[in-house]
């Protein structure tokens, strides 16, 4: 005899998943056009600004900042797509289109950083004569608008990945744009004029990480893997404790979207459980110490010799 219940923490009173839900895609949303709108005006900024002074730093951070005010449209375009009503074919909602965004966004990240490289590499054959105060105050500018765009984006960036994608463009462009000012401080210093290239590769290197790291987490989620920060053995364990639990088996945690974690798993109960008041523990757990949203449980009678010290997977 066996019992198979589904259940998300709606059905868990105040801890319900629809609670603070539209609010926390609001607020993504206000975030990301923010940061959009001072992306898109220092792009214009830097573009005109490396062309007047010969800026390879300048004109690396532009193209990087071209791609970041594409990524924030993306993210822009996925929250949209996130927040609308889950449908028959796509019973979970949209959360994924924020990870395919963020995936999207890397490979963007990647592109541009061996563009930099090479003309950066090129500079440093044949150094071009760099105009390096306008420079320095563009450079200003600039990380004075990303560090103004990462303040926007942080609050929310922690839980959901699209957000985080548009993060690490945004970090990466202020990194670029201390790598400018320094350049500019060293030509204006000791007419150093190779600086400027050197910047560029800094940059490409920065963006290449940034690329690295959001990629991994992407293609991570779409894998269904676990979530980085639950531990499925711990987990297993503290399910195993429950009163009634004799064995957690079948045990499987993913990622659907941003913030959005699920669960299913099948146990075995000691004789003279309540399978009802078990799962609703089990979900209670999951829901307030682990943030798993959705939860999936099968109890079943326990065979007569199982072992309850058994394996927990």
């Amino acid at each position: 005899m066996h019992r198979h219940d589904h259940a998300t923490h709606a059905h868990l009173g105040a801890h319900g998943h629809d609670h603070g839900q539209a609010p926390a895609r609001s607020g993504s949303a206000l975030a990301l056009w923010r940061a959009f709108a001072l992306t898109s005006g220092v792009l214009v900024l830097e573009l005109v600004g490396g062309l007047i002074t010969g800026s390879v730093a300048l004109l690396a951070d532009a193209g990087h900042m071209l791609t970041d005010a594409g990524a924030l449209g993306i993210a822009l375009f996925a929250a949209w797509a996130a927040n609308q009503p889950r449908g028959r074919r796509h019973s979970f909602g949209y959360g994924r289109a924020e990870v395919l965004a963020a995936l999207l966004n890397g490979l963007l990240l990647g592109g541009v950083s061996v563009g930099v490289a090479v003309e950066s590499f090129a500079r440093l054959r044949s150094p071009h004569r760099v105009d390096a105060a306008p420079m320095l105050g563009i450079a200003v500018i600039g990380l004075l608008a990303n560090l103004a765009s990462g303040s926007f984006l942080m609050p929310g960036a922690r839980t959901n990945l699209n957000l985080r994608a548009a993060l690490y463009h945004v970090a990466g462009d202020a990194l670029g744009s201390l790598a400018a000012i320094g350049a500019a401080g060293s030509i204006l210093a000791f007419g150093w004029q190779s600086a400027d290239a050197v910047a560029g590769l800094v940059i490409a290197l920065l963006l290449v990480l940034s690329a690295l790291r959001l990629t991994r987490e992407s293609v991570d989620i779409l894998l269904e893997g676990a979530p980085r920060h639950l531990d499925l053995d711990e987990i297993a364990e503290r399910v195993r404790a429950l009163a009634g639990v004799a064995r957690i088996h079948d045990l499987h945690i993913w990622t659907v979207g941003s913030g959005f974690a699920a669960m299913s798993a099948h146990i075995d109960l000691l004789p003279g459980a309540n399978p009802d008041a078990v799962r609703h523990e089990v979900h209670r757990l999951l829901h307030e110490e682990y943030a798993v949203a959705h939860t999936t449980i099968q109890t079943e009678s326990a065979p007569p010799l199982l072992q309850v010290d058994g394996p927990p997977l």
